[in-house]
């Protein structure tokens, strides 16, 4: 765990979920257990924020995953709820200590870190905690008028912020997990056989040279070329994804789709988490728990191939036939996975327009 600051905190990669409000200040990914913008003291003294919660906040609130819209901070006596949704008695300030500090991050360029409790938006909220979802950038503020009016009936002014999500090679794993990844990713080659440790090779026994190295030489002697092999061997850091693990702990690895559950000689369960809505161009889905089933090898291959689509009834489609392969009628869900449509109809529409 690392000291707070503007930016990642070190051990701690986009995805990290946090059962309560209290582990995440903890581990100094915000200031305060209830507070929506965590705050800091900057080089200069003044204060600036490090950070925002997105847990079912004021209804002129917008969540899109790249794209946020935020809601100022009030002080509790101008707050009432209505259906647990928080509204105003009186306008925002900028002069409130937390919007001054979130209105100085825009204006020096901080990015701020974005943390999601599962009362936010149904499309990207983590299962019953709260998940670190990486840097954004404040890209504009103003001045704007909320959806509903003061209890008297007068407009009510807020102080509104533009976020952007900052590209994915921003949202590269911490210091320590790249000191931990430079350990690990090593390159080494392999010496070819009938070679040495410096590459020289070793010359040849003319005694044992074969008939069949002999017409060997003579092709090559004819201009045919035989490319050089060489063996490497890799090791990589591959982290264990939080959203995909706390989806297939739901399941405890069952398929979502076929019912298969694969042991190990351990007797431990394999399954793959799996995006409805791929990640990366051109789709640019998010790593989140609405966008991930929990499927064996086979229908992961077949959902990211359209062999298979869910309808919004979650009937299953076989579009490509699996000889020996049965799957449910519809997709086995959860009560505490909030599978959102919109990432089945997406993959469907992509794959149904092919």
């Amino acid at each position: 765990m690392g000291e707070r600051k503007i930016g990642h905190i070190d051990g701690i990669a986009p995805g990290a979920e946090f059962h309560r409000r209290m582990q995440v200040k903890r581990n100094n990914l915000h200031s305060d257990t209830v507070r929506g913008i965590s705050t800091l003291v900057d080089e200069d003294g003044s204060h600036i924020a490090d950070a925002i919660v997105l847990h079912g906040g004021y209804e002129d609130d917008h969540d899109d995953w790249d794209s946020i819209r935020y809601t100022g901070a009030s002080p509790d006596v101008d707050k009432y709820k209505v259906k647990g949704v928080p509204r105003l008695r009186r306008s925002q300030s900028w002069d409130y200590a937390d919007n001054a500090a979130l209105k100085r991050s825009y204006e020096r360029g901080h990015p701020v870190r974005v943390i999601r409790g599962w009362k936010g938006d149904k499309r990207y909220s983590p299962i019953d905690c709260y998940r670190y979802d990486g840097l954004y950038l404040v890209t504009d503020i103003r001045t704007a008028v909320a959806q509903s009016p003061a209890p008297d009936g007068t407009p009510v002014d807020i102080c509104q912020f533009d976020l952007k999500r900052l590209p994915e090679d921003r949202q590269d794993p911490t210091s320590l997990e790249h000191q931990i990844a430079d350990l690990l990713e090593r390159r080494d080659e392999v010496p070819a056989e009938g070679t040495d440790d410096e590459g020289t090779t070793d010359e040849p026994d003319e005694e044992a040279e074969t008939e069949e190295e002999a017409e060997t030489e003579e092709e090559a002697a004819q201009g045919e070329k035989f490319p050089e092999t060489r063996t490497a061997r890799v090791q990589r850091l591959v982290r264990d994804d939080a959203v995909i693990r706390n989806v297939k702990r739901l399941y405890a690895g069952e398929c979502q789709v076929c019912g298969l559950r694969l042991l190990g000689p351990d007797g431990k369960p394999y399954s793959e988490g799996a995006h409805i809505r791929p990640l990366g161009k051109p789709h640019r889905g998010p790593d989140v728990e609405p966008n991930v089933l929990c499927l064996c090898p086979n229908c992961h291959v077949r959902l990211d191939i359209g062999a298979i689509v869910i309808e919004d009834d979650w009937s299953i489609v076989v579009r490509a036939g699996a000889f020996g392969m049965d799957v449910r009628p519809k997709l086995k869900r959860h009560r505490r996975h909030k599978i959102h449509p919109e990432y089945l109809r997406y993959h469907r529409e992509w794959w149904l327009g092919r």
